[in-house]
């Protein structure tokens, strides 16, 4: 029986044979890889990676779906998670987790910033996602596309662009061209710790208005003393600071708040 695509879960199915082999090529599963798919659909990428792995995990919301893979895999070969992968506890699978899958484009953003809530868990993920938002993840200082969303992940991740893919490649056809990025938690050595809530809210009020000076856009947070104890600029701009720029911002307002508390209030 024939599945008709549904828009409320932004379902386009990846179809394009050269493009499938592509993506299992750059994935390179091992058969004892711990693995999930997020959102296999009509089983694309599924099935070359259960035809390469002892045991697949899989997590899909449409019951539909649910149901067509259930009955074309056994349980031993295909472990079904059927649910929002908003909602799914990523980690529960043990550590080592590869992470693969066909974004659905409407909550892309949102299952990445999952992810990170995951990431002692993971070891990599592929993922096909909008291409302009795989240039704003990959993108670097002083360019167009580095903003809040480059930020954010690349404090997490390491990421690169390993495939592009065409609107051609897809049932029903979207109207975006779409992309594969490899991101992978940076290593140990490379971490960067700081308060992420609140280098969170610096990273959007930096960019909410691109063109104003640090001065302006960080006016909240920042005075005159920070900015030269930081050795930052003011008449910089968000898009030239680097994540670890923003790390020590973040890192310096805590320090500022901790300081204060210590502070004798006066009687």
């Amino acid at each position: 029986m024939q599945h008709v695509p549904r828009k409320r879960f932004g379902q386009h199915f990846l179809t394009d044979e050269r493009v499938i082999t592509e993506i299992v090529r750059a994935i390179a599963p091992r058969a004892d890889d711990l693995l999930v798919e997020i959102g296999p659909g009509l089983g694309a990428l599924t099935a070359p990676l259960v035809a390469r792995l002892n045991q697949l995990h899989v997590v899909e919301l449409d019951r539909d779906i649910v149901a067509r893979l259930r009955s074309g895999y056994s349980e031993e070969k295909l472990v079904m998670h059927a649910g929002d992968a908003l909602a799914f506890d990523f980690s529960a699978l043990g550590s080592g987790l590869r992470v693969v899958g066909n974004l659905p484009y409407n909550i892309s953003t949102p299952i990445l910033f999952h992810l990170t809530r995951h990431i002692a868990a993971i070891r990599d993920v592929h993922v096909m996602l909008q291409r302009e938002v795989v240039a704003r993840i990959v993108a670097r200082p002083s360019t167009p596309e580095y903003g809040r969303l480059s930020v954010m992940l690349q404090y997490y991740f390491d990421a690169e662009k390993i495939l592009d893919v065409t609107a051609a490649a897809f049932r029903p056809r979207p109207r975006v061209e779409s992309a594969v990025v490899r991101m992978s938690p940076r290593p140990p050595s490379d971490q960067r710790r700081c308060d992420e809530a609140l280098l969170g809210e610096v990273a959007k009020a930096a960019f909410s208005q691109r063109r104003k000076t640090l001065r302006n856009a960080l006016k909240a947070h920042l005075q005159a003393d920070d900015f030269a104890d930081l050795g930052i600029a003011p008449v910089a701009r968000a898009q030239d600071l680097r994540v670890a720029d923003f790390v020590r911002i973040a890192n310096h307002l805590v320090a500022r708040r901790a300081a204060h508390a210590q502070k004798p209030r006066p009687r």
